[in-house]
């Protein structure tokens, strides 16, 4: 049975190392130049200044060499390099990041960064291996399907962070709680032996919701400083690796004991089912209109919300509680199984209440006078990729 205490250790480590670091980060951040300027697409009425992400970066080496130190943790250093690759490959993606905050990279130079983190991954043996599939059975992964798989399932995760990042506080937040849910799940998953106790991904995932802990006091509305493009792909390099090695890894021919343990794959489908919601219906309006991915508009979940009067801060908080109420969708059946067959009917009635609540019809009536008023009025925005702000280029 997995030591909950050294896992709550690495979590406490993790948040305060991030929130320490975040200080020092803002400071340099205005001293370089490496702000968001205010403007008409903006929210925010004074430059506020990147950095969060290198915060949160540092803070995540420094809880990964904390665990190190942790006998209890030390099989999952020796036993594979795993660990490693989630070191290399976050490094990679937070480099892309940065680099994008500060020069705008192009789409295709973005996902080159992607896929090169994604390959990381890959070689350090950081991948699914086999995924089960409701009333279709267990399905062991090919040598040359797993590359492009694990690519897609980086490519995707990176994304959905990414697109949400829109109001302060709400990526930061969303990958708290799910990267939270994970680990519970994780942990539950080594308890009843389905994976083994060197497996890397609750370890990840402990991580990944410690450093947005420490994170969210400076981020949450009025934003102090900003995660950045590189802190929301670092996010989803984390989030991506860590619901692999836990979702992928569960033996195939497993009956299990709850309706989640038979299906393991789907679970980031519930934990990020907002950010993943975001960018699936993203996906299907921009190719509809005929415009690329990567075209901005003023569409999304939270966009939607605040234009149906909630404002930025109620906004946040309804869609960390719908992340919560998913997530709870995960946790409840671990531990009480009479509630397995409503798994499914719950899942659908959440699904069809999002699909109603954020339907483009709502917009008819007072929806398009709220159109005409977010369109004068400042733009929620963390001055993310997918809507981007000016920015004061760092010195060369």
């Amino acid at each position: 049975m997995p030591d909950i205490g050294w896992y709550g250790l690495v979590l406490l480590v993790a948040a305060g190392a991030t929130a320490a670091l975040t200080v020092p980060a803002r400071r340099i951040s205005v001293r370089v130049g490496y702000v968001a300027q205010p403007s008409e697409r903006s929210m925010h009425a004074k430059p506020i200044p990147y950095g969060g992400g290198a915060a949160m970066f540092l803070g995540f080496l420094v809880a990964v060499l904390a665990a190190a130190a942790i006998p209890q943790f030390r099989s999952i250093f020796s036993d594979s390099p795993e660990l490693l690759g989630v070191v290399l490959a976050a490094g990679a993606m937070f480099a892309v990041g940065l680099i994008d905050d500060a020069r705008d990279m192009s789409a295709p130079a973005k996902m080159a960064g992607q896929v090169l983190a994604a390959s990381i991954l890959y070689f350090m043996g950081v991948t699914m291996w086999e995924f089960k599939v409701p009333l279709a059975g267990s399905f062991v992964l090919t040598p040359g399907i797993v590359p492009l798989i694990t690519a897609a399932w980086v490519i995707a995760l990176t994304n959905a962070i990414n697109f949400i990042d829109g109001l302060d506080g709400l990526a930061a937040g969303v990958v708290a709680i799910g990267g939270g849910t994970l680990a519970i799940y994780g942990l539950r998953l080594m308890d009843v032996g389905l994976i083994p106790s060197d497996n890397v991904g609750p370890l990840v995932a402990v991580i990944a919701c410690g450093v947005c802990l420490g994170f969210l006091p400076f981020n949450f509305n009025p934003a102090r400083i900003y995660m950045g493009d590189a802190g929301a792909h670092f996010l989803g390099i984390l989030m991506a690796a860590s619901t692999m090695v836990i979702g992928g890894r569960v033996p195939v021919g497993t009956s299990g004991e709850t309706y989640f343990f038979f299906a393991p794959v789907f679970i980031p489908f519930f934990i990020l089912g907002v950010p993943i919601v975001d960018m699936a219906f993203a996906f299907i309006r921009r190719t509809a209109r005929g415009t690329s991915f990567n075209t901005p508009d003023k569409e999304h979940i939270h966009h939607r919300l605040v234009r149906l009067g909630h404002g930025p801060r109620r906004s946040v908080v309804i869609l960390w509680a719908w992340t919560a109420i998913l997530s709870g969708f995960v946790l409840f059946p671990l531990f009480n199984h009479q509630v397995n067959a409503f798994i499914p009917l719950g899942a659908a009635a959440l699904g069809a209440g999002l699909y109603t609540l954020f339907h483009p019809g709502l917009r008819q009536g007072n929806g398009e006078d709220a159109d005409e008023e977010l369109d004068e009025a400042p733009r929620p925005d963390s001055g993310q990729v997918d809507h981007p702000v000016d920015v004061v280029r760092l010195p060369t």
